[in-house]
């Protein structure tokens, strides 16, 4: 709790500051799409675990290959899979009239179709069949026939709320060895990264990195007091999110119902319920998230842009560190800037230019 309280200080004060603001508009862009990729692909990856084997998240390890039967099996994930491909497609906005007329009034439209032919809408309704909420409710349905003791175990009502009492030792561990580590990673992805991977999938509507920063910051520091985990507007959960069909912020009130029903209906005791998801769908839901999120590097215009951006996110993903990989990409953006220097505009340049410009046309140069 002191390490999400630490962290959501320093984004509440960057964001109240104005700083945050500055960072986003200064940060090149094929530092954040690399950030967004090695974070993409670190969920798929997780993902990919998730679906083949068995989990102990106590222990943070996976265990034996998942086996192909049961009510957690391989075919169940495989199952789930193949049903949001079907359903979903690429997660691509074919099914949306505004963005297709949109993409058609411009005027190099047709160059962009492939072999000149109009991409046909699917048969199969997308955006009408919530493939995410149907595999969390078959996966609670499965949650009571693996064990139906938790029906037992269950209590109505909220959990009572105390405050967090922390000592001086938890403020000084949690932010030396949690929070230092965690605000960069906050920084570019729960701030920088989403409001540039919101301004890519709604062109239409600014987010203020101001806001996004204050925001994370404010439900933070309430319930982190409380023993909320800490949480922030992650450019994953928005990928995911747009992945599966939520396209304006009612999907995200009827989400925060859902949850605040849940609290408020189970308490603390709905945790029992989870422990006993299907791990397997749960790893089919974040591949798809994690590739979404990934997908967001796809408009790196040119190979020097593409090159900052694989870079940082092979640091990133090979140190475990987003903030390394931010780093080095930072440091390789600068160095490319550099070579692109005109050296005969430069002072010191221009007043041996100007000496030595007798030899040279002396030598017939």
């Amino acid at each position: 709790m002191a390490a999400g309280l630490s962290t959501a200080a320093v984004l509440f004060l960057l964001g109240a500051t104005g700083l945050m603001s500055f960072l986003y508009r200064f940060i090149p862009v094929p530092v954040v799409r690399g950030v967004q990729l090695s974070q993409g692909l670190s969920f798929a990856f997780s993902a990919i675990k998730y679906i083949r084997y068995d989990q102990d998240f106590a222990a943070a390890k996976s265990g034996d290959p998942r086996p192909w039967l049961g009510l957690d099996g391989l075919l169940l994930a495989l199952s789930a899979l193949l049903f949001v491909i079907l359903v979903t497609g690429s997660g691509g906005d074919d099914e949306d009239p505004d963005r297709q007329r949109q993409f058609e009034s411009l005027p190099h439209s047709s160059s962009h179709r492939p072999h000149g032919r109009c991409r046909r809408r699917s048969c199969i309704p997308s955006s009408r069949i919530p493939a995410a909420l149907l595999l969390f409710l078959l996966g609670l349905v499965l949650c009571f026939v693996r064990d139906p003791s938790i029906i037992g175990d269950l209590r109505f009502g909220p959990s009572k709320l105390q405050i967090v009492r922390m000592t001086w030792d938890d403020w000084k561990v949690g932010f030396l060895r949690a929070a230092i580590p965690q605000i960069p990673l906050s920084v570019l992805n729960s701030v920088i990264a989403v409001c540039k991977l919101s301004a890519d999938l709604f062109p239409e509507r600014e987010v203020s990195a101001v806001a996004v920063s204050v925001s994370v910051g404010l439900m933070n520091l309430v319930g982190c007091w409380f023993g909320a985990m800490p949480v922030c507007h992650g450019a994953g959960g928005l990928a995911g999110q747009y992945r599966f069909g939520g396209r304006s912020g009612a999907s995200v009130l009827f989400l925060a119902v859902g949850k605040l029903a849940l609290g408020l209906a189970f308490g603390s005791s709905f945790v029992r319920i989870l422990g006993q998801f299907p791990i397997g769908i749960l790893g089919v839901l974040l591949l798809f998230s994690g590739i979404e999120l990934a997908m967001a590097s796809r408009d790196m215009g040119t190979k020097e842009e593409s090159f900052v951006m694989l870079v940082c996110a092979a640091v990133s993903l090979t140190g475990s560190s987003a903030a390394l990989g931010f780093g080095c990409g930072i440091l390789l953006y600068l160095l490319l800037r550099l070579r692109e220097l005109d050296c005969h505009s430069l002072p010191l340049a221009n007043r041996g230019g100007a000496a030595g410009a007798p030899i040279g046309e002396q030598a017939g140069v």
